[in-house]
C-alpha cells in the first residue's frame, strides 16, 4: 500500500469517526436537550409566585394587553424548529421520528452559540396545508418559527404561506440561512481569488431548497444571473428543458434567467470553464469527479457541500486544481454550515422582536459575517469563523438587528452598543450554564467502554 493510499484511508477513517460516536454518545445521554428553570426556587413557597396563585395576575395583564406576553413570559426567546422529516440531511424522506435527533441538534446548537431556547416539532403529516394550520395554532408559545428539513417544492409553498400568515417570524433555515452562509463563504474566496462577484461564472449543482435560495440570494449580492449555471439531476437547465412542470415553478424561471449562452449537457458540461461551483446534491463521495473540477477556470472555488458527506472529498477536489474548497463538515477546513448563521441570526431577530425575517436581514448578517474572518485573516483553509469563536455571533445578531430596524419591521428599537450588550450576555451565558454544568458533573463525562 502506497503511502498517498494510507493517507487517504487514514482521511475517510477520520471522516467516518464522527459517525461512530454518534452511535454511542446519543444513547448514553438520552438525546441532547433538556429544560432547566431559570427563575430562582427559594423554598417551595416560590410556586405561590410562579405558578398557583401569583401566577394568575401575570395572565390578567396578557390577557388585558397582550403584547406583554414578551414581558411575563419565555416567548420572547423560545423558537419552534418544526419538521415532517420529508428532506433530513443527505439522507431524505425518513419521517419525523428520525428527524428528531437532527432537530434536538438544532436545539442545541440554537442554545449554545445563540444563547435562543428552541423546541424540536416533528410533524407527523406530509399534507402542507396542514403543516401550514399546525404552525400557525402553535405560534402563540414561541417567538419565532425555524422550518427545518421539508422537501421540495413543498417547502417554498410552505414558508411563502406562513410568512405572509402566521404573527410571528418564520423562516427556512436549508433556505436562508444555507444561502446567507454561502454568500459569506463566497465573498470571501472570491476576495482571495481576485474575482469579483458581478464577474463570476457560478455553476450550482443540484436545484433543491438551498442552492434555489442561494442563487435568489447571490443575484441580489450582486452575482450575474447570465453568467450562472444550474445543473439538476437531468442536466443544465436551459430555454430548451421541456421536462419542468408547473410544480416547479423555481426550475422554470432559472431556466429563463440563467445560463445567456443556452449551454446544455450534464455536470461535466456544466462546470467546465466555470469559477465556481456550489454543490448542493447527493451524499458523495464520488458524485464530481476529480477530471471535471480540473476543467473549470483557475483559481477554481468548489463548495461541495452534501451532508452528511461532499460530493468529492476535499483533498482530491485540491489535487484536481482546485484553489479554494469548502465543505459542509466542521472537521474540514472551510465549514460552510447553518451552524454559523441561524442562532446569530434569530438572536438578532428575536432582540428587536422584529416581524419578520426578510433577505436583505441575511445578507446583513452574511457580510458581517465575512467581516469577522477578514478580520482575523482570510487564507485558502480559513474563507468563515468556526463555530468555536463565539465572539462573532454578538456581531452577526447586531447586523441582523440593525437592518430589521432599518427596513421598518423590528417592534423595538435599540443602539448598536446596546444591541451587541444583550447578545453577548445572552449568548455568554448560555456558554457558562453548560460549563458550569459540566463543571459540577451534573451533565456527566463521556467515559467510553473499553
Amino acid at each position: 500500500m502506497t503511502e498517498k493510499q494510507t493517507t487517504n484511508d487514514e482521511r475517510i477513517a477520520r471522516a467516518n469517526k464522527p459517525a461512530e460516536d454518534a452511535l454511542k454518545m446519543h444513547p448514553y445521554y438520552k438525546g441532547k436537550i433538556e429544560i432547566v428553570p431559570k427563575c430562582i426556587i427559594r423554598d417551595l413557597q416560590d410556586f405561590a409566585i410562579w405558578y398557583t396563585p401569583g401566577v394568575a395576575e401575570p395572565c390578567r395583564e396578557i390577557h388585558a394587553n397582550p403584547e406583554k406576553v414578551y414581558d411575563y413570559t419565555n416567548k420572547a426567546n423560545t423558537v419552534g424548529i418544526v419538521t415532517d422529516g420529508t428532506r433530513v440531511l443527505g439522507l431524505g424522506d425518513i419521517g419525523p421520528l428520525a428527524g428528531l435527533p437532527v432537530m434536538e441538534g438544532k436545539a442545541l446548537i440554537f442554545k449554545y452559540l445563540g444563547g435562543v431556547d428552541a423546541f424540536p416539532i416533528c410533524l407527523d403529516t406530509k399534507d402542507p396545508d396542514e403543516f401550514i394550520r399546525t404552525v400557525k395554532v402553535i405560534s402563540p408559545s414561541f417567538g419565532g418559527i425555524n422550518l427545518e428539513d421539508i422537501e421540495n417544492p413543498k417547502c417554498f409553498y410552505i414558508l411563502d404561506r406562513l410568512r405572509a400568515e402566521a404573527s410571528i417570524p418564520v423562516w427556512h433555515d436549508d433556505q436562508q440561512g444555507t444561502a446567507a452562509v454561502t454568500v459569506a463563504g463566497l465573498i470571501n474566496a472570491l476576495k482571495i481569488v481576485g474575482k469579483k462577484m458581478e464577474e463570476a461564472k457560478i455553476t450550482l449543482i443540484g436545484i433543491g431548497a438551498a442552492n434555489v435560495c442561494i442563487a435568489k440570494m447571490l443575484f441580489k449580492a450582486g452575482a450575474d444571473p447570465k453568467k450562472m449555471i444550474v445543473c439538476d439531476s437531468r442536466g443544465i437547465l436551459n430555454k430548451k428543458r421541456d421536462d419542468i412542470g408547473p410544480r416547479h415553478k423555481e426550475k422554470r424561471e432559472f431556466c429563463e434567467t440563467t445560463n445567456a449562452g443556452n449551454r446544455d449537457g450534464g455536470m461535466e458540461e456544466a462546470m467546465r470553464g466555470q469559477d465556481v461551483v456550489i454543490a448542493l446534491s447527493k451524499p458523495g463521495p464520488g458524485v464530481i469527479e476529480k477530471s471535471w473540477i480540473s476543467r473549470m477556470a483557475d483559481n477554481a472555488i468548489v463548495f461541495a457541500c452534501s451532508n452528511p458527506t461532499p460530493e468529492i472529498w476535499p483533498w482530491e477536489a485540491r489535487e484536481a486544481g482546485a484553489r479554494i474548497v469548502a465543505t459542509g463538515r466542521s472537521d474540514f477546513p472551510n465549514q460552510v454550515n447553518n451552524s454559523v448563521g441561524f442562532p446569530a441570526i434569530f438572536r438578532g431577530t428575536l432582540d428587536v422582536m422584529a416581524r419578520v425575517i426578510t433577505d436583505e436581514m441575511c445578507i446583513a448578517a452574511a457580510v458581517e459575517l465575512a467581516r469577522c474572518a477578514e478580520d482575523k485573516g482570510i487564507h485558502e483553509d480559513y474563507l468563515l469563523p468556526t463555530m468555536d469563536e463565539w465572539e462573532i455571533f454578538p456581531r452577526e445578531a447586531v447586523a441582523v438587528a440593525k437592518m430589521a430596524m432599518h427596513q421598518g419591521v423590528a417592534r423595538l428599537k435599540f443602539s448598536e452598543k446596546e444591541l451587541f450588550a444583550m447578545a453577548e450576555s445572552k449568548i455568554r451565558r448560555s456558554r457558562d450554564e453548560v460549563g458550569l454544568l459540566m463543571e459540577k458533573g451534573i451533565i456527566a463525562p463521556y467515559i467510553e467502554e473499553a
